[in-house]
């Protein structure tokens, strides 16, 4: 292991303010989902109007995410990360105050807040490039994949702790006004937007963006991956459920995120001394998960196979971070990077979907096969992307030579 590319990036004047902003701002976003399904299924009496208000948030992501990032290509982060980030707050706010007789409401402002949701996530990826370069770039990129590990491991048990303490419309509110805090923070950090130089042609549009030989495979690979985990996450909460103890669900996704936090750490630590292929990346995800599919007559068996495909999770989505943030224009990098949550959220949505059929129908180990297989195309996917390659000067060298 070399330690040089971390000690680099703390020396590195933004680098972990811009993290740790990032990662606080993202917070309350993730916590206030568990909040909000319980608020929904009080109010209406049932979990199925649980599940309509959890699906209009993940739309309106869907929809709001590409507009954002667009916008903030163009006007830089600043302004438009302070002010959508504002108005989920308020939004939020709204649906915790709002009687438990409006109800039929919630899914048209559930829907309204995951429009709202700042592009927080786009905005720091496609500002590591004007940061850090080199093997300090790949460091951070590893970083900040084990860093969403992270949230979504306590981000979820945060917002159940406040449930399960207080109430449903107490986690709401904590989440709006967190929110408008670790959102100001965030957006004083930002630079203004990357100048667009005419002479280099019109900007890209949407379609031109997307349209691209190695950028649409890896955004289709994101995609897939996130199905896989996604189906993984809901396959998790049904082994529990069969074992008769739903705490097992939250051990086990504690452990898929703390292998994913090892390996994204490891991987940033490793010396960058020849190519690297995500698509090899992949091929482990997808031979972690095929692992687990012989690892489910006990938990303890599931735990250490989850443990072990999470190490090249992190890895993974990191490098593909890197890449596509490498083979695109620095005027549209945020956008691209909404479009990649957007199909990573589709994503999700059909996963769980999908990995609840496969359940009842096939039964729960064979929701690791379906996730095997879509990480496979994954990987499949990513065979003609160009690899990362090392950068002959190592990230001391990098740090001295912006210095002076």
């Amino acid at each position: 292991m070399d330690l040089t590319a971390y000690r680099a990036l703390w020396r590195t004047p933004g680098v972990f303010a811009l993290l740790t902003s990032a990662t606080l701002a993202r917070l309350p976003v993730i916590a206030s989902l568990v909040p909000l399904s319980f608020l929904a299924k009080d109010a209406a009496g049932n979990f199925g109007w649980a599940g309509v208000v959890a699906g209009a948030y993940s739309v309106g992501m869907a929809v709001g995410g590409p507009i954002w990032t667009r916008v903030a290509d163009r006007r830089g982060g600043r302004g438009i990360v302070i002010s959508v980030g504002v108005a989920w707050g308020v939004v939020m706010a709204v649906l915790g105050l709002m009687p438990s007789d409006w109800y039929r409401l919630m899914p048209v402002l559930s829907g309204l807040a995951g429009a709202f949701v700042a592009p927080v996530t786009a905005i720091m990826r496609a500002a590591w490039p004007r940061i850090v370069q080199g093997s300090r770039l790949r460091a951070v990129y590893a970083l900040d994949a084990t860093a969403a590990e992270v949230l979504f491991a306590i981000g979820p048990m945060a917002g159940a702790l406040v449930v399960s303490f207080a109430s449903p419309r107490a986690g709401v509110l904590g989440a709006a006004v967190a929110a408008a805090i670790t959102i100001w923070w965030f957006g004083l950090l930002q630079t203004p937007g990357v100048p667009h130089d005419e002479s280099k042609g019109a900007r890209l549009t949407a379609p031109q963006l997307l349209w691209h030989r190695h950028r649409l495979p890896m955004i289709v690979s994101f995609a897939f991956c996130v199905t896989a985990f996604a189906s993984v996450s809901l396959g998790i909460v049904a082994f529990a459920d069969a074992h008769g103890n739903r705490l097992i669900a939250g051990v086990l996704e504690t452990v898929w995120a703390v292998g994913s936090l090892a390996g994204g750490v490891l991987v940033g630590a490793l010396p960058a001394r020849r190519p690297s292929y995500v698509w090899r990346r992949a091929v482990l995800v997808s031979a972690g998960m095929l692992l687990c599919v012989f690892a489910t007559w006990s938990p303890v068996s599931l735990g250490i196979a989850l443990f072990l495909s999470g190490l090249a999770l992190a890895p993974t989505v990191g490098a593909l971070y890197e890449r596509l943030g490498a083979m695109t224009p620095d005027s549209v990098k945020t956008e691209v990077f909404g479009w990649m949550g957007s199909a990573g959220m589709a994503g999700g949505a059909v996963g769980s979907a999908v990995a609840g059929l496969v359940v009842e129908t096939f039964g729960v180990r064979y929701v690791w096969v379906m996730a095997a297989v879509l990480t496979l195309a994954a990987a499949v996917s990513l065979l003609h992307v160009p690899p990362h390659e090392p950068t002959e000067a190592p990230a001391e060298a990098e740090l001295l030579q912006e210095a002076v």
